[in-house]
């Protein structure tokens, strides 16, 4: 554990982002081989505007890179944070304890937050409104956004008193399960059924993504299932009868222009309407 901890310490750059080709990359290829749905539709096309939005991120997150390096330094330095106050306990469960907080914090929270407050939700919106979702939806993300989640992985690195190496860690992690919960698999039931206790699975997603309430609201982890359980927002649904996008947003044409996304967050707020008897 210590060894791992040691190499995302000091993780290149160049391996971070071998992380994000490398991922979307193998499950781009894994999306023809077991597809849960056959979209009609262009692939390089559709994945164009999501692509913009991950570079806009990556831009955001390096910017910003900074912060998160001298907050995790901070914590050490003043022995605060949760992972501080605790007694000594193993390498491993120490880090453990850590990526659970920081994905409480900087996933589960934040992802949550932005479905119950207007303003958020409309800028959310940008990465609910692919109607066709697959691994490159994964970084489908407004720039005002990105700041929003950075701002909440911040304040987790804080609370939690990560060091940086769990820090790194945590956003590799969190980078890879989420271009794998994204991906439009279709792995066996039961297997998906089983990941679903501990990390957040592909079906568990996409009930996400769903086009209307109260699926819209529910399934809000990245990493770990335990949050959605625990707080109850946790929903099944049939993978076959996922429809995805937002009904109060239906346009799939402007929903795949960038021009359009951009300005999506400044619309009047529309709250997906609540699904008929028959989708529950």
């Amino acid at each position: 554990m210590e060894s791992i901890l040691t190499y995302f310490e000091n993780i290149p750059s160049t391996h971070r982002s071998a992380l994000l080709v490398g991922g979307i990359t193998l499950f781009w290829i894994l999306e023809g081989a077991v597809p849960l749905f056959k979209f009609n539709y262009k692939k390089w096309r559709h994945a164009l505007p999501n692509f913009f939005f991950t570079l806009t991120t990556i831009i955001v997150n390096f910017a910003l890179a900074f912060l998160l390096l001298r907050t995790a330094d901070f914590t050490v330095a003043n022995s605060f944070g949760v992972l501080n106050w605790l007694p000594a306990m193993p390498l491993w469960l120490y880090a453990l304890i850590g990526l659970l907080l920081l994905d409480l914090i900087g996933a589960y929270l934040a992802h949550l937050v932005e479905h119950k407050v207007k303003p958020l939700w409309m800028i959310h919106l940008v990465h609910h409104t692919d109607h066709n979702v697959d691994t490159t939806t994964a970084n489908r993300h407004h720039p005002l956004e990105s700041v929003i989640r950075f701002t909440f992985t911040l304040v987790g690195v804080l609370l939690v008193g990560a060091p940086i190496g769990i820090v790194m860690l945590y956003q590799s992690i969190s980078l890879v399960l989420s271009q794998f919960n994204h991906a439009n698999i279709k792995l066996p039931r039961k297997v998906d059924e089983v990941l679903s206790w501990i990390i957040v699975s592909p079906d568990m997603h996409k009930v996400h993504h769903h086009y209307v309430l109260p699926y819209t609201d529910s399934n809000y982890g990245n990493i770990f299932s335990l949050w959605d359980r625990l707080f109850g927002t946790y929903m099944k649904f049939d993978r076959d009868a996922i429809v995805y996008g937002v009904d109060t947003f239906p346009d799939e044409k402007e929903n795949s222009s960038i021009k359009a996304l951009l300005k999506q967050p400044f619309h009047k707020y529309r709250k997906p309407t609540t699904a008929a008897m028959g989708d529950k």
